[in-house]
């Protein structure tokens, strides 16, 4: 008797069956059972979380950044201000990256510009992240929550920037990568 398989025609991987093993409001972690075109059968594990925002705020030939404890790697670094909204999932970039900016430094930015759309480690996890140019730079109040207790924000020139880098200062590959289309951005269409 032969037994009925999912479709393959637009994907070289899919999934036969799929059970979520472990979530909290932050994540789920699913379980896949998959089937390759060739027959081959295996298990996918995904990290399940929703896109962020990541806000490059660019002032005076430099960028504002934040340093706080990553737990997961038992060390505080430098990055760009970013995060999600666990209660909206789904919440326009644009506002995200607004509000993540205001609370994680306290800036508001007169424009904000699009820079695009990356993923973050695609290999286990769907979660992606939106990246946005904060410029025309008014400094305000931080409004910190409970998970960033510790958190700092200071200004950096660029080539700052570059030592915290080299030194490993600055380790966080989303940060590295918005650097990155920054450049790109400031070569197009300067700054």
């Amino acid at each position: 008797m032969e037994t009925s398989r999912p479709a393959l025609t637009d994907h070289e991987l899919v999934a036969t069956s799929s059970s979520v093993v472990y979530s909290n409001r932050w994540m789920s972690v699913r379980e896949d059972e998959t089937l390759r075109r060739d027959g081959t059968t295996g298990v996918f594990g995904v990290v399940e979380k929703p896109d962020f925002a990541l806000v490059v705020p660019y002032a005076d030939g430099g960028f504002h950044l934040v340093e706080q404890y990553r737990y997961a790697v038992r060390g505080r670094y430098w990055e760009f201000p970013q995060g999600s909204w666990e209660d909206q999932p789904d919440a326009d970039p644009l506002a995200l990256a607004r509000g993540e900016l205001a609370e994680e430094t306290g800036l508001s930015a007169g424009a904000m510009t699009p820079l695009g759309h990356l993923f973050e480690a695609y290999g286990y996890c769907d979660q992606g992240f939106h990246i946005l140019l904060a410029t025309e730079l008014t400094a305000g109040e931080t409004d910190l929550d409970e998970e960033e207790a510790g958190l700092i924000s200071r200004w950096f020139s660029e080539d700052e920037v570059w030592r915290l880098i080299a030194e490993g200062r600055f380790k966080d590959a989303p940060s590295v990568a918005a650097l990155a289309l920054f450049q790109r951005h400031r070569a197009e269409h300067g700054l």
